[in-house]
């Protein structure tokens, strides 16, 4: 239908703009169809009131009458039958013209995605995917450490700082040994007679106290 037309306006010409001038032809030959169905219309309802006025005083007159309004009748049928074709080729033009228009538009997102799709190849994709997906992890590697608790961090300055509050403490035990005497004394003063027992604990605590720094300097 579409190359009939097409080859009726020339071939050459828009094909848009050759339905669109197909349609506005069959429209204006619509309404000159319709205007003469009107006037058909009225030339019956003219015979049937010459029929009626002439039915009893002149049958002739009245017969003349009716074959007209045949007649009439019968080109109102030949003309709704080409009212009829015209609708039918104008609803004909208008479905094939919105197809042209839809088939144009597909054709035109097409070439676009085969433009977008011409400079992509898969090679690329699944190099950039891949290099998201570790960026990705390198975010999250990051994003954990930031949020790490320093607790340990902590423990580990507190462990330190104990730990060299027992070698001073030491320290300060063992300075305090060195004083200590190494024998006991033949003359006991009076008042003195716990003495002894006194001085052996002090010697018990002096070899514990070396006991314990030379564990520690293991």
């Amino acid at each position: 239908m579409m190359a009939g037309f097409m080859s009726l306006f020339g071939g050459r010409r828009d094909s848009k703009q050759a339905a669109r001038d197909a349609i506005v032809s069959l429209r204006q030959q619509l309404q000159m169809i319709e205007k003469k169905e009107d006037h058909l219309q009225k030339k019956i309802d003219e015979e049937i009131r010459v029929a009626k006025l002439n039915v009893v005083s002149n049958k002739a007159a009245a017969t003349q009458a009716l074959r007209r309004k045949k007649q009439s009748e019968t080109d109102m049928e030949r003309l709704g039958g080409q009212r009829l074709q015209l609708e039918q080729q104008i609803n004909t033009l208008e479905a094939a013209n919105l197809n042209l228009e839809t088939m144009q538009v597909m054709k035109k997102a097409s070439d676009a995605l085969a433009h977008i799709h011409g400079n992509m190849k898969m090679d690329d994709v699944d190099f950039t995917m891949a290099r998201i997906e570790e960026q990705r992890n390198i975010a999250n590697e990051i994003a954990e450490a930031i949020s790490a608790p320093t607790d340990q961090l902590e423990d580990d300055a507190l462990k330190e700082e104990l730990a060299q509050m027992e070698q001073e403490q030491l320290d300060e035990r063992l300075a305090g040994a060195e004083h200590v005497p190494t024998h006991i004394p033949t003359h006991i003063p009076s008042g003195a007679r716990e003495a002894p027992k006194r001085t052996a604990v002090e010697d018990d605590e002096a070899a514990q106290l070396k006991e314990l720094q030379a564990a520690l300097t293991m």
